[in-house]
């Protein structure tokens, strides 16, 4: 929280909130793949029995001789993938979130992280917006586990553009990196243009009235949010905070300096969370009110992805609400 504070990249507003544009995040990391794989021979697909569901198929149809089916195994695929690694290569494993991330957490942390290895994870079908899937590959507790780990790089990308974006960012970075992404279609509130540095906080709304802080598909939550609260005379700030680790702590005191109430938004449990790691930033620099948008503590359902993110309290009018709290605790102060 020291040396000088850089300039948080700005990135356009959905051209429609109302009618956005839908697109997978998961087809971003296969397209993200496949740019990769034009441009570099290290890099190297592994996935655990699920090539289409995550989108590697787009890479293994292009690249046959770089991509490596593990199986259901996905343990040992984590450990491949440190193997490769330590021989110089570049090597990106793909399976459902709740392996990677949980079935997978001895390998993640000792065989990779321990190690600082340069495996890069793909952990797709991520939160409740799995949807028919049901609570066991309903993942919601990937950053909570990720980010307490040494070495270990967060991302949370919030649409198609910038999961592609981070996938081809995270071959670059000499760290092991975790890409969290969904299932479903999500709106699509970036551009193949729109600024992307792993680590680097971007802008989306301008406001000083309260800073809304959101990350996956929470940024097109917390834009619905914006445009309802502006109709009501407030004016708040969106942060599409895409790295939990390592988490953009300017652009996080500067929020909170600036608009004085912070509320948070992500599809995933409240416990560990963005909303744990942003407030672990606002009681060393600026403390003010703040309201965590999240699923409290429960296991996900099966049903459809808007239903269940509306029964689960993370869509736009759940942001609303938190944020009239935020700024009635901000009045009273």
């Amino acid at each position: 929280m020291t040396g000088a504070t850089p300039v948080a990249p700005k990135a356009p507003q959905a051209p429609s909130l109302g009618k956005p544009e839908m697109k997978r995040t998961r087809e971003g990391f296969g397209h993200g793949l496949v740019d990769l794989g034009e441009k570099r021979s290290d890099v190297i697909v592994l996935v655990g029995d699920l090539s289409g569901s995550t989108n590697v198929t787009f890479f293994a149809e292009k690249f046959p001789d770089r991509f490596i089916q593990v199986g259901v195994a996905e343990q040992n695929m984590m450990c491949i993938a440190a193997g490769l690694a330590a021989t110089g290569k570049i090597p990106f494993l793909s399976t459902y979130g709740a392996f990677a991330s949980c079935r997978s957490a001895d390998q993640m942390r000792v065989t990779v992280a321990y190690s600082d290895l340069p495996v890069k994870i793909g952990g797709a079908h991520g939160g409740i917006s799995v949807g028919p899937d049901g609570a066991t590959h309903q993942a919601m507790e990937e950053i909570a586990i990720v980010r307490s780990i040494p070495n270990m790089k967060m991302i949370v990308p919030c649409d198609y553009w910038e999961t592609r974006r981070a996938t081809v960012a995270a071959a670059d970075d000499p760290h092991p990196n975790y890409i969290r992404f969904g299932r479903e279609p999500v709106p699509v509130v970036t551009g193949p243009e729109t600024p992307f540095t792993i680590g680097k906080a971007n802008v989306v709304r301008e406001g000083g009235d309260l800073a809304i802080i959101a990350c996956g598909v929470m940024v097109y939550e917390a834009l619905v949010a914006a445009q309802e609260l502006e109709s009501r005379g407030v004016r708040a700030r969106v942060v599409n905070m895409h790295t939990i680790k390592p988490i953009d702590t300017d652009a996080i005191a500067r929020a909170a300096r600036e608009c004085g109430a912070i509320v948070t938004a992500e599809e995933h449990q409240v416990n560990g969370g963005l909303g744990g790691a942003v407030a672990e930033v606002v009681v060393q620099s600026h403390p003010v009110p703040m309201e965590l948008v999240a699923v409290h503590d429960r296991f996900g359902r099966s049903g459809k992805q808007d239903e269940l993110m509306a029964a689960f309290g993370i869509k736009a009018p759940d942001v609303v609400r938190a944020a009239e709290r935020a700024l009635a605790r901000k009045r009273a102060r």
